[in-house]
């Protein structure tokens, strides 16, 4: 069993969690898991993990994707204001 990092538990991710730190702690699951020195117990609980991780990054990008979506570009080309965010 690895003794630096205990099993991360396959729990619901804080809303306000950063892309960024997601993006750090899906790679490092990644890692681990090609290492394959990981228990089995160890290595199911953290792909749980990385899946709960995987599907937040997708939701901040989806909401980031929108924001910019509802840019509003005028005649000339140039942004001439925002259109109100639609989020499901």
């Amino acid at each position: 069993m690895n003794a630096q990092r205990p099993a991360a538990p396959a729990e619901a991710l804080p809303d306000d969690l950063p892309f960024e730190r997601a993006m750090e702690q899906l790679e490092e699951i990644v890692r681990r898991l090609e290492r394959g020195d990981v228990p089995l117990d160890e290595s199911v609980a953290i792909y749980e993990r990385g899946e709960a991780l995987k599907r937040h990054c997708e939701a901040l990008l989806k909401r980031a994707e929108a924001r910019i979506q509802t840019i509003a570009v005028g005649p000339d080309g140039r942004a001439a204001g925002t259109a109100p965010l639609d989020v499901e």
